[in-house]
C-alpha cells in the first residue's frame, strides 16, 4: 500500500512538472510569434533582407551542387559561402564597407603572407620556421595595435581583423604545403566572388540605404523634440487635476529616445560613408554634420528631461506664482516647439529652413528677455520661496532650451548650404511643375515695401505683362497685377 501511494505520488508529481513544462513552452512559443510580428511591423525591410541573405547563400552554394565549379575550387569554395554570411549586412553601407575591408585585407594579407613563405625559405630548413614566427609575431602585433586608432576603428576595424587572420593562415600553412601560391589564389577568388555576390544583391533587391536612415532618424529626433516643447506647456500650466492618459503620457514620452540615440547616429554615419550617391544624396554628402546636429539635440534633449520631471514633481508652485510666469513660459515651449518641427520638416524635405523659423526663434527670445521684467525681490517677499523655485526654474531650462534650438538651427542652415538643399519654391517647382502664386505675391509685397524701383521677374510668365512700379502702391493695385 505504502508502496502504491508514493509510485501514485511520484506519477502525480511528474505530471505536473510535465504540465508545467507544456505551459513555459507555450508561453515561450507565443512570446516568440508576438516578438517575430512586431520586428516585422515595425520595420518589413528586415523580411526582405532574411530572403536576400537566403538567395545570395544559395547562389554561392552551386559552388558546391555543381562538379565543373567544385573541381575548379574544390574545398576553397567554402570561403565563398563563409564570406556572404560575414559581410552581408542590413544596410548598402554596411555590406560595401565590409566586403571593401574584406577584399583589400585579404589581397594585401595574402601577397604578404606568399612573400614572408619565399623569405622564409631562404633561410633553410631550420630556419624557416623561425622567421615565419617572426613575421607573423611582427604583423599580429602591429595591427593590432592600430585597432586601438579611433579613426582606424571606426572603419578598417574589420579589415585590419581579417588581416591578421589571411596573414597568419597563409604564413603557417605554406609551412606544410608546396602550394601555397594556388591555395591563396582559389581564396582569394572565392572571397571575391562571394563579396560581389553579397554587394550586387544587396544593392539591386530593395536597397536600404544607411544614409537615408540617418538623415530620417535625424528629422524624426528633432520633431519629438518640438512635440514635447510645444505641449509642456499646456500639461504643466492647466488648472485642472486630471492627469495624462497613457495614450498622451507616451507621446510625452517619445524624446527619451533621442537621448540615447548616439551610438545609432554614429554607426549609420560609418555605413553612410561607404555608399554611393543614391536618391537626393550627393557623392560626399556632408553626414558628418548630421552628427553635429544630432549631439545639440542630444544636449537639447537632457534638458527637455529635467523638465519632464517637474511636470510630476511634488513640490509644485501655486496657482498665483505660475500665473505670473505662465505667459512667459508658454511662449518660449510653443515658439521653440514650432521652430523645432520646421527645422524637421526643412530637413526632411531637404529644403532650405523656413524664414518663419526666425520668426519663432524672435519670438522665442522676445519672450526670454520678458523675464527681466517680471517682479522679483518683491514677488519672493509676498510667497514662499520654495514655491516659486519651481516655476522659475522652469523658466530658466527653456531659456536652455531656447539657446540649444538656436544653435541646432545654425546647424541646420549650416548642412543646408553643404548639402545644397533647394529653396521652399524650387522645391514646388520641381513637384508641381508650376510656382506658387500666392508665395511670389508675398515676395513682390516685400520688394515693393521698400519703396524703390523694381522689376519682379516671375517664372513661367512672360515678361511684357510684368509691371513696372516707381512708387508703392496699394495692396488691390498689387493683387490686381499678380493675377
Amino acid at each position: 500500500m505504502q508502496m502504491g501511494s508514493a509510485n501514485q505520488e511520484r506519477g502525480c508529481h511528474f505530471c505536473r512538472w510535465l504540465k508545467a513544462g507544456c505551459e513555459k513552452l507555450r508561453c515561450a512559443v507565443m512570446e516568440f510569434r508576438h516578438t517575430a510580428k512586431k520586428l516585422a511591423k515595425d520595420d518589413p525591410r528586415r523580411i526582405v533582407h532574411s530572403m536576400k541573405v537566403g538567395l545570395a547563400i544559395t547562389l554561392v552554394s552551386l559552388f558546391y551542387y555543381f562538379e565543373p565549379l567544385y573541381e575548379g575550387f574544390g574545398v576553397s569554395a567554402m570561403w565563398a559561402v563563409l564570406t556572404v554570411v560575414v559581410v552581408f549586412e542590413y544596410s548598402v553601407g554596411a555590406t560595401l564597407g565590409k566586403g571593401v575591408n574584406r577584399v583589400v585585407a585579404t589581397t594585401l594579407a595574402g601577397l604578404l603572407g606568399v612573400g614572408a613563405h619565399r623569405i622564409a625559405t631562404l633561410s633553410g630548413e631550420k630556419g624557416e620556421p623561425i622567421v615565419l614566427g617572426l613575421f607573423v609575431f611582427l604583423l599580429a602585433a602591429i595591427f593590432t595595435y592600430l585597432r586601438f586608432f579611433p579613426k582606424l576603428k571606426a572603419r578598417y576595424d574589420y579589415g585590419l581583423m581579417i588581416f591578421i587572420l589571411t596573414f597568419s593562415l597563409v604564413s603557417v600553412s605554406g609551412y606544410r604545403e608546396d602550394e601555397v601560391i594556388d591555395t591563396a589564389n582559389k581564396r582569394m577568388s572565392t572571397i571575391l566572388m562571394g563579396t560581389s555576390a553579397a554587394a550586387i544583391i544587396c544593392f539591386l533587391i530593395c536597397p536600404v540605404w544607411a544614409g537615408r536612415d540617418l538623415h530620417d532618424l535625424t528629422a524624426v529626433n528633432l520633431e519629438k523634440l518640438g512635440n514635447f516643447l510645444e505641449e509642456f506647456g499646456v500639461e504643466y500650466f492647466k488648472t485642472s487635476g486630471d492627469g495624462m492618459s497613457d495614450e498622451k503620457k507616451a507621446f510625452m514620452e517619445e524624446f527619451k529616445t533621442v537621448i540615447n540615440s548616439k551610438n545609432s547616429e554614429d554607426t549609420l554615419v560609418n555605413f553612410a560613408n561607404w555608399e554611393p550617391r543614391h536618391g537626393r544624396f550627393r557623392y560626399r554628402h556632408p553626414w558628418s554634420q548630421y552628427q553635429k546636429i544630432g549631439n545639440l539635440a542630444r544636449h537639447c534633449a537632457s534638458t527637455i528631461e529635467a523638465l519632464h520631471g517637474y511636470l510630476h514633481a511634488e513640490i509644485q508652485a501655486t496657482e498665483v506664482v505660475k500665473s505670473r510666469f505662465e505667459a512667459i513660459c508658454m511662449k518660449m515651449s510653443t515658439e521653440s516647439g514650432k521652430a523645432l518641427k520646421e527645422l524637421s520638416s526643412a530637413i526632411n524635405t531637404m529644403t532650405q529652413p523656413p524664414s518663419s523659423t526666425k520668426s519663432h526663434l524672435e519670438a522665442s527670445k522676445s519672450a526670454a528677455r520678458d523675464l527681466n521684467s517680471t517682479p522679483g525681490a518683491n514677488f519672493c517677499q509676498d510667497n514662499e520661496f520654495s514655491e516659486v523655485i519651481p516655476v522659475a526654474t522652469v523658466a530658466s531650462l527653456l531659456v536652455d532650451v531656447l539657446q540649444c534650438t538656436e544653435k541646432i538651427a545654425e546647424s541646420v542652415q549650416e548642412l543646408a548650404s553643404l548639402a545644397r538643399f533647394k529653396s521652399a519654391v524650387d522645391a514646388e517647382m520641381a513637384t508641381n511643375g508650376k510656382p506658387n502664386l500666392a508665395r511670389q505675391g508675398d515676395l513682390i509685397r516685400r520688394c515693393l515695401s521698400k519703396g524703390a524701383e523694381h522689376v519682379v521677374m516671375i517664372e513661367g510668365l512672360s515678361s511684357p505683362s510684368l509691371p513696372k512700379y516707381k512708387d508703392p502702391p496699394s495692396l488691390s493695385t498689387v493683387q490686381q497685377s499678380g493675377e
